[in-house]
Parts: C-alpha cells; structure tokens; sequence
C-alpha cells in the first residue's frame, strides 16, 4: 500500500486484463451475442425436448465460431480497419495483438466450434457453422472492396445462426426452419443500410465499396432499406401457416412489423431527415429481431 493509503495494483496485472480485454473484443463480442442468441432461439423454436447436453454444445459451439469468424474479419481487414475512425482503436489494427496471433486465434475458435457441434450436436449442425464461416471470411470480407452486393452476400452467414439451431433441436432442413433464416436475411439490409448510409465516409476511408457511396441524395440506400423491411414483416407472418403458431405470434407480428416500417418509410420519403432518420430505423431492427424470435418462442411453448 502507498503512503496516500491507495492500493497499488501490479502493472503486470493490468496489462494482462488488457491483453484479455483485447481478445475478447476481437471476437467482436455484441455481434456474437446476436448470432448465438438467434441460433438458441432458432433451437427453441422448433419446440424439443430439451436435450441438456445439446443445448449447451449448441451455446458454447455457436459462441465459438461466432467469436473465431469474427477474430478472423479483424485480421483480414486489420488495414481498412485503422483508417476508419469507428474501427481504428481494433486489437489488430491499433497493434495491440499481432495478425499471426490474431489468425490463429480465429482459426482456434473457429474449428473448436465446429468440432464442439459436430461432437455434442449433429453433423449437419457442425457443416453449417462451419460454412457460416467460410461464407463470412472468404466470401463477405473480400467482397466489401469491391461491390455493394456484398451487403446481400455478408446476409447469407448471418442468417444461418438460427436455421443452425432449427436442425439441433432435430427439426432438419424443414420449411419453418429456411422461414427462420429467411427472416434474419430480410432483416439484416435496412438494419445495414442505416449503418452504410450514417458510416459512409468511414467506409470511404476503409477503401469499402457501399451502396451509401455511390448514392449521392441517399435515395437508393433508403428505397432498399424499406422494401426489405416490408419483405420482412410479410415474412414474420409465414409461421402461421404452420398449426403450431397461433394469434399471438400474429400479433406481435402486426405490432413490430409497424413499428419497424414507420422509421424505414420516413428514411426512404424524408430526404431532408436522412441523417437523422436512419438512427431510428437502426434502433427499430435493433429492437424488432429479439422481440419477434421471442414472440415465436412464447407462441411455440406458452400458447
């Protein structure tokens, strides 16, 4: 203890919770969440029995290759990422962790999950985490430099998650659970194209070929955001068709899917507001997502 009676903590110690803390964030920690929270929900959905064993190969499979794959984009966009501001303070590209220690890292992870899934869960389970990957790193990554339908490749590992989680609870490649992946593909262009319109320059900077940059007015960028979230809420009402889905999931349906298209019409039709109505459209798919897969759940178990 210093004589000011202030504990002095090692600076050994520090340093190691911020090695830790910069391999955490290299997993990209908040999108992970969202990609093993839809691949849980997707398991729910489908109504199992429970499987303890299952469900926990599922959670710790899917954590890890959700984490590996986004180790692995750090490494690969380590340059772009350190001439954007909102992505310049990276482990990789402040060089914080090395790209060697990076890679590996990512490929740990990455194989760890798809092992994980193939021992605990299924096989099919395992192949489709590990083409989540593969489509993410070797497909999405390298295409953002070089055309804005990338935005619709990058879609296609982002919405296997929960169709992943469909075939571990042993539903297969049933018609509800490609309903599941085609919600979360619906759901990830305008949730992007608010992202790609209010982060354009940083895109710019990074070298990144986005619909945002080509679009001077933003009319492009907002008339695609609003016809998915139209084709997602038309979507959200799929399940319905299947005898297990009732009227509560209609309605929650009915809710969110207002909720959502209010901010994306007003993104699309405003064109004074673009900057400041593209905030509120991210927001609303932030919020709509969570809530509509749970209204499923609730509707599949409670109802």
């Amino acid at each position: 203890m210093s004589s000011t009676g202030q504990t002095l903590v090692p600076a050994a110690s520090v340093a190691g919770e911020s090695r830790l803390g910069d391999y955490l964030e290299l997993t990209k920690p908040r999108l992970s969440l969202m990609s093993v929270l839809t691949a849980v929900l997707g398991y729910f959905a489908a109504g199992p029995h429970v499987e303890q064993s299952v469900f926990w190969s599922l959670l710790i499979g899917t954590s890890l290759a959700a984490g590996g794959a986004g180790a692995l984009n750090q490494w690969a966009e380590r340059d772009a990422d350190a001439k954007m501001r909102r992505t310049a303070d990276r482990p990789v590209a402040a060089g914080r962790v090395s790209p060697w220690a990076a890679m590996a890292y990512g490929l740990a992870l990455s194989l760890g999950g798809v092992l994980c899934l193939a021992v605990g869960v299924n096989l099919i389970a395992s192949m489709l985490a590990a083409a989540t990957v593969l489509l993410y790193i070797l497909a999405y990554t390298p295409m953002k430099r070089l055309t804005p339908w990338s935005t619709e490749v990058g879609a296609i590992p982002g919405a296997i998650p929960p169709l992943i989680g469909w075939v571990a609870a042993g539903a297969g490649f049933s018609a509800m659970g490609w309903v599941l992946f085609a919600v979360l593909f619906a759901w990830q262009i305008p949730h992007f194209m608010a992202i790609c319109w209010n982060c354009r320059e940083d895109y710019r900077e990074g070298g990144f070929k986005m619909l945002s940059l080509v679009d001077a007015d933003g009319s492009r960028t907002a008339r695609k955001a609003f016809i998915w979230s139209v084709l997602l809420v038309g979507i959200s009402f799929l399940p319905l068709m299947e005898p297990e889905f009732n009227w509560f999931l209609g309605a929650a349906a009915a809710v969110l899917g207002v909720y959502l298209l209010r901010p994306a019409w007003q993104f699309w039709r405003v064109a004074r507001q673009r900057e400041a109505s593209a905030r509120p459209l991210f927001f609303a798919t932030i919020v709509y997502l969570p809530l509509y897969l749970s209204a499923l759940v609730i509707d599949r178990f409670f109802l």
